[in-house]
């Protein structure tokens, strides 16, 4: 599903009523009724309504929304902000005299101005509260006034709706942008896409719930469309996960090495191979301290196990340096040694532009030795969580400057880069970022992205480019720890229950 900035939005509105029989107006009747019909699914109709509508378009669609709740028994209160009495839209006069005529005395109505005192109605936390004041249609910071009925909505513990976007979001990039200045929506409804804004961290109590509304917008502008972002959901993976042919060998799915564990940290190369196993490759062969070997073998007996001369970490990876398909870094500490080991293969893996999987230690002994960046084979995929990526790029002060961030050094590097969280975002070095749509609170366990490591290896064995391999493999896992969250429950799932769950994911997904 592409991900659209509230410009792209308005252009595609603007490319709709140019080519289909419908206009503005329709555009907002059906947002107005795609919006009661969510509300009406949610909350019953002896709730307390409260409607907060200002005077653009985003207004509109909450007057027409709150005329058709009207007309299916609420009694919705209607606070229209008119600020000097000629400041509403075409399209918002339009819907506030529909709403008069049509819904009467259902509706407690008030017009605000300015020219008179408003009272405030004193929501509680029994009550549902539109939010339809600004949405996609807000330019730089709320007015002061707006920002203190923000304040007064949020702390009345009530249920709120944003219509579209909360009022005080952008789209895209909020910056510095207090988050208290903005709607703390409990469901937020999206017309035509996901924003960006949704995907960060840093907006989660902005948003809340949210949900995306088909307004009528042309399907057949929406995919023509060019996109910086996208959110990749079940459809878009299936269709890269074929069902096997009968007369199939191992051989056909390639070989897939994990360079991984070290003394006291063996348990991540077993998560890893077992990932990689589970996701399909043909061979998995393990590369890691020769101490090692009882553990491997004994937890992940189908993969093959190559020791290093050091029995308690790392010292030589050059005897991987020609496998296709090799992932790095799960458990393997950061001794100078492994270090040493981790810079020759990066440079003898640059010459030959094979790109590779790096994460965890890979990644910790990178940010010890950060001119090891400068070896990155084109399109290797590095794969940190927060605290990862900021060790080696420097320290970030939200997730929206991190993402900043990877894509310019995605870009500078020629790297893909895999920032993990709730929705996972793989950003690519052409300036594309795509989120992963599935997962679970299960997956904040110890080792779960050793499995991923594995699980995207395993799809470069398979013949997959990097740029597919990451997204298959960000979705597989995170359906994979949904499945295991079902069984074992959130608190009770291990990294274990995940690996063990990624070839019911695929099952699932070919079904």
């Amino acid at each position: 599903m592409k991900i659209f900035s509230n410009a792209e939005i308005a252009q595609l509105e603007k490319v709709t009523l140019a080519t289909e029989e419908i206009t503005s107006l329709d555009l907002i009747e059906n947002a107005g009724e795609a919006i009661a019909a969510e509300i009406s699914a949610r909350w019953m109709p002896s709730r307390r309504m409260l409607v907060f509508a200002g005077w653009g378009n985003n207004g509109a669609d909450a007057l027409v929304a709150a005329r058709v709740l009207a007309q299916q028994g609420y009694r919705p209160e209607v606070y229209l902000f008119n600020i000097h009495g000629n400041r509403l839209t075409p399209e918002c006069r339009i819907s506030r005299d529909r709403l008069i005529a049509e819904a009467g005395s259902e509706v407690h109505f008030m017009e605000i101005t300015g020219r008179e005192a408003f009272t405030w109605p004193e929501p509680d936390k029994d009550s549902l509260v539109i939010d339809g004041m600004f949405g996609a249609g807000l330019q730089g910071e709320l007015p002061r006034p707006f920002q203190v009925i923000i304040h007064q909505l949020n702390q009345s513990g009530a249920s709120i709706v944003a219509v579209d976007m909360p009022s005080g979001l952008d789209s895209d990039w909020n910056g510095n942008a207090s988050r208290e200045n903005m709607i703390h929506a409990t469901l937020t409804l999206a017309e035509t896409a996901p924003r960006m804004a949704f995907m960060l961290a840093d907006n989660a109590m902005v948003v809340g719930e949210w949900k995306v509304l088909d307004i009528g917008v042309s399907h057949k502008a929406i995919a023509e469309a060019p996109y910086s972002a996208y959110l990749v959901r079940k459809s878009t993976v299936a269709r890269y996960l074929p069902l096997r042919q009968p007369f199939c060998s191992k051989a056909d799915f390639g070989d897939a090495m994990l360079i991984a564990g070290s003394y006291g940290m063996f348990g991540a190369a077993c998560l890893s191979a077992v990932g990689a196993l589970r996701a399909g490759a043909g061979r998995v062969t393990v590369k890691s301290a020769s101490a090692g070997m009882p553990v491997i073998q004994s937890v992940a007996p189908c993969a093959m196990f190559r020791a290093d001369k050091c029995a308690t970490h790392i010292t030589d990876m050059m005897d991987m340096s020609r496998c296709p398909a090799l992932g790095v870094g799960p458990g393997i500490g950061t001794d100078d040694a492994t270090i040493d080991a981790l810079e020759l293969l990066l440079k003898s893996r640059a010459a030959a532009t094979q790109q590779m999987v790096l994460d965890a230690d890979a990644l910790n002994c990178i940010a010890k030795r950060t001119q090891l960046l400068n070896y990155l084979p084109v399109l290797s995929i590095l794969t940190p969580h927060p605290g990862e990526f900021d060790r080696i790029f420097g320290e970030q002060p939200s997730a929206e400057e991190r993402l900043k961030r990877a894509l310019e050094v995605s870009k500078f590097h020629k790297v893909i880069i895999v920032l993990k969280g709730h929705f996972t975002a793989i950003v690519r070095p052409d300036g594309k970022v795509f989120f992963n749509a599935s997962g679970s609170a299960a997956l904040a366990t110890p080792g779960s992205g050793d499995v991923l490591t594995g699980v995207i290896t395993a799809f470069l064995a398979q013949g997959y480019k990097p740029e597919k391999a990451v997204f298959i493999a960000a979705y597989v896992h995170g359906l994979a720890g949904e499945m295991a969250a079902s069984r074992m429950g959130e608190y009770g799932t291990t990294a274990m229950d995940v690996a063990n769950m990624v070839g019911p994911a695929i099952k699932t997904l070919q079904e």
